[in-house]
Parts: C-alpha cells; structure tokens; sequence
C-alpha cells in the first residue's frame, strides 16, 4: 500500500510502498477513506510531539474507512462496515475506564498503541524489512490501517466518511471540551480563543449546550468571519482579552477555552473569567513550557482545567456526533476547506502550518 511518511523531522513527508500485515487476534484491517490533517501531526513533523520517537512513523489519526478484514475474535465490526477510528480503545476493564473514565484508560493496547505498538509490541508495517509505527496506533495518511477492535465505531453507510473522519479528533475534541469537560450550561457566556479547525468545533459545542453569548477570538480575521458561521456571536481580535471580553460581558466570561497551545494566551484567557468562571486548556502547548497565572485571580475560586480529546468515550460519542450531524445539529461539510489525494500531504500540511484552512482532508480512492 502507498503510506506518507516521516523519515525525518523538519522534513517533507515521503510517500513510499509499505508493507501491511494481516490484522491479527482482537485486530481490524480498514481501507482508509479520508484522513484530516491535523495540529499534532505538525507536531510529530516539528519533533515536539511526545509519541513520536522511532522513525519511520506513518502519520494521521484523524480518518475514516471500510473495514477490508478482521483477526481472530473480533465481533463488533465485520468486513464492508463503515467505521470511524477513534483516537484510542478503551479497555473497558482498568480502574479508569471502571470509573467511567475512558478517555483516561491505561490497558496495555491503548498505552502501547499511543506509541505507536500494537498490544503485542509490534508493528503490522514494514518496508523491506524495516519496522514502521502508525502514528498513535492508527498512521492513516496510508492506504490502510491496522488498529484494535475497540478503536472501530461503527456507523451508517449513507453517511460519508470524508465528513465523518472529522469527528474522530477536531470535532470530538472541540464539542467534547465543552459537554464533557466544562460541561457548560444553557445560558452562559462562553469565550474561545483559536478559531482554527478545532476551535471552531469549541463554537459548535457551545451552540448545543445553549449558551447565549460565545465570543471567538483569532488572530486571523477570516477565522473570525468562519466562528460567526458556526454560532458565535461575538468576534474580537486576540489583543487584551479581558478588556475585550469585560466589554461584552461584564465581569468576564462564565467560561474560556484555549485551543492556541499557547501559555501566554491561555493566562490571558484564564483572566478574561468572572469569578467563580471555568477556563479549558484544550490546546496543548510544546513540551518545557510554562504557564503564570497571579495566585490572586485564584481567589475568585476560578477553575483551570485540561482536556484529553474532549475526555470522550468512543462508543458514546462518536455515534452522538453523527447523530447531531445527521439532523442537521453540526456543521461538518464547513470545516473542510479542501480535499487532496496523498500526493499533496506535503502542500496540505503546509495549508495546516499557515493557518490558511479549517481543514485539509487528504482523500483517497
């Protein structure tokens, strides 16, 4: 199968030939049919990102496809299912996924699988011998992709999978931080920094759990114009937040979310907060930075917390998120802002890096 790769960091990716093995017990082999490109592939290409450590690694986790064929064992999926590929397979049986916590699971298929390993520590890629790891367990910037049965969720076939492989990660993520991790209530005044792809999912999370006044916050002015699109009704240039904000909102927001990764914008963000207010770290930054916060803005007993992928459960949200597409409830087609076949990774990670797009969607046959 042809697969992109990353050989080396600071480098364009390389589209080669690779070698994919059979799916073995508890396993499923999908034929990718749409794969976005996202911040933290920039991130593995740029070096900073923890998981990524043994090259070659074929990237992309953001994807969906047709199950092609299954190991030993596997039940819930069978070959012709449409699925999406979810981030990560809970195991259902570790003490966080025991407590409801899923999206903190630490069974061995999904700890291995972050790097890159199946469950049994190998890989199912190879070219001419050489071990190749799938990004986060998943590499589906390649034809095909070798993940955990629990990684499958299973969807309708009329619905399409270029528009479905989004709510894998950017839509999950974005709409997860808002019902799942801040839980904001109908009513309330929401501020969200970053109106790239994610971020305007943070938009659209805001918008189902009724909050009246959503504020986005860019650099960028067309974003701003693309965040009125997706619900908010509110935009400011990203400049003196809490000024901004306090403008319309007096007291600050009951909630921020920063989708930037970037610390000094997630301090401003966490400022622009009424007391008693809610701030998400939903962007993470580069490994070795810090953040300051004034221990005194504390006093207001303000929150800061982080998010992992929207603290979601596959089985239960990914299902949700097709639903709420399917009635029309999430805007999906908007985000993408172009589709190009694997040939142009290169020019669509670039796209990605400028800020130039929502989302680039690489689309295979």
């Amino acid at each position: 199968m042809r697969a992109a790769l990353l050989r080396e960091f600071h480098a364009p990716l390389r589209v080669e030939e690779v070698t994919v093995a059979a799916p073995q017990a508890g396993e499923v082999l999908v034929k990718v049919a749409a794969s976005g490109v996202c911040g933290s592939d920039l991130k593995s290409i740029a070096g900073t990102s923890p998981v990524v450590s043994h090259l070659p690694c074929v990237l992309g986790h953001e994807s969906a496809g047709v199950v092609e064929a299954v190991g030993p064992g596997v039940a819930s999926v069978k070959p012709g299912d449409h699925v999406i590929i979810a981030m990560n397979g809970p195991c259902g049986r570790c003490r966080n996924c025991a407590r409801g916590r899923a999206h903190l699971c630490s069974g061995r298929a999904r700890m291995t699988a972050i790097m890159g390993l199946m469950a049994d520590g190998s890989t199912r890629l190879s070219i001419g011998g050489e071990v190749v790891r799938p990004y986060i367990g998943i590499g589906s910037f390649a034809e095909r992709a070798v993940v955990g049965e629990a990684m499958c969720v299973k969807v309708a076939e009329d619905a399409p999978l270029d528009l479905l492989a989004l709510t894998a990660c950017g839509v999950v993520t974005g709409v997860g931080a808002v019902l799942n991790t801040a839980r904001v209530e109908p009513g309330s005044s929401v501020l969200v920094v970053g109106c790239g792809g994610v971020g305007l999912n943070v938009v659209q999370g805001a918008v189902l759990a009724g909050a009246t006044t959503i504020i986005a916050a860019d650099v960028v002015d067309a974003k701003l114009k693309l965040a009125e699109e997706f619900g908010a009704t509110h935009t400011v240039l990203a400049d003196d937040l809490p000024k901004q904000v306090g403008g319309i909102v007096r007291g600050g927001a009951d909630y921020a979310f920063d989708v930037t990764g970037v610390p000094a914008v997630l301090a401003k963000a966490f400022a622009a907060t009424q007391p008693g207010g809610t701030t998400v770290m939903v962007g993470s930054p580069a490994a070795g930075k810090n953040l300051e916060i004034p221990p005194a803005q504390l006093f207001g007993s303000r929150r800061l917390m982080g998010t992992q992928g929207g603290d979601a459960t596959p089985a239960r949200d990914l299902p949700m998120l097709v639903d709420l597409y399917r009635r029309g409830r999430l805007n999906l087609a908007g985000l993408v802002s172009e589709r190009v076949p694997l040939d142009e990774i290169n020019e669509a990670v670039e796209h990605v890096k400028s800020g130039a797009v929502a989302r680039s969607v690489i689309v295979f046959d």
